[in-house]
């Protein structure tokens, strides 16, 4: 397939060294202004660089999204409008009730697509197909090591340097309130959420735990079918120590069922 992809950061990397393994080419990337030329400085040779959808080359098969909410929101409508199917980890986004109707509203005009990838987490298709059924209760409760929450609101509740107690919750409530408090945080708790109750029903919890090493992610379901609970605990990519290595590794695996003849 002939790709481009939003933003060069460490998941964009990863999957596009992974992608082209897999015999694919990235034809272009969608970077800043200012990416562009820092781009251009690591090398003449690659894909083409520019800064908006319109830009992009004839031939494009899919564009991937690796540019976190604000790049979804800035590309996404127009790549889809534009009529090229889009696969984003960036799940927390549709939080937005406006980006949401944007980027479905943009799909339909164009007759694309947008795919969310799996992201950090797992058990989603047991949620989706337990949704048939109904379910009652759904809550995800994600556990990092204190100073895994640096960056987001968590610093200024807790002393993230100098803890070494006990776990503390620092966040509960909806899934969308976590989609839009912790934008860099809660991609796990969206995609699960549009995988079963909704944003609104979902519950979340957010925590910093000392006694772990770890990012950990728990879903807990009930439901018609029964209950069932799930537990990961993720490594992070070598590049970034922020950046989930199943996230990257799932905008490559939605990418190949995408394109598959046979998908399971």
């Amino acid at each position: 397939m002939r790709l481009a992809v939003i933003g060069h950061g460490t998941i964009a990397r990863y999957a596009m060294e992974r992608l082209k393994e897999r015999g694919h080419r990235i034809v272009a990337l969608v970077l800043r202004p200012e990416r562009i030329a820092e781009t251009r400085a690591c090398g003449p040779d690659g894909p083409v660089l520019v800064s908006s959808a319109g830009d992009l080359p004839d031939g494009i098969d899919h564009v991937i999204d690796c540019a976190g909410h604000a790049g979804l929101a800035a590309h996404g409508p127009a790549v889809l409008a534009a009529g090229h199917d889009l696969t984003t980890v960036s799940a927390g986004a549709l939080a937005d009730p406006a980006l949401h109707d944007a980027l479905a509203g943009a799909a339909q005009a164009g007759g694309a697509r947008l795919c969310i990838a799996s992201g950090a987490v797992g058990a989603l298709d047991c949620l989706r197909a337990a949704r048939v059924g109904g379910l009652r209760a759904v809550r995800y409760v994600g556990r990092k090591p204190p100073r895994g929450w640096i960056g987001s609101p968590a610093e200024h509740m807790l002393d993230l340097d100098g803890m070494h107690g006990p776990a503390l919750t620092h966040f509960t409530g909806t899934a969308r309130q976590a989609a839009l408090v912790y934008p860099k945080n809660a991609n796990v708790a969206a995609a699960v959420a549009l995988s079963g109750l909704g944003f609104d029903a979902t519950e979340v919890a957010l925590v910093a735990d000392p006694q772990v090493s770890r990012n950990v992610h728990e879903i807990h379901v009930e439901g018609e079918f029964g209950t069932f609970e799930f537990r990961i605990e993720g490594t992070a990519l070598p590049d970034n120590p922020r950046s989930s290595a199943l996230a990257a590794m799932s905008v490559v695996s939605a990418l190949e069922r995408h394109d598959a003849p046979i998908v399971f």
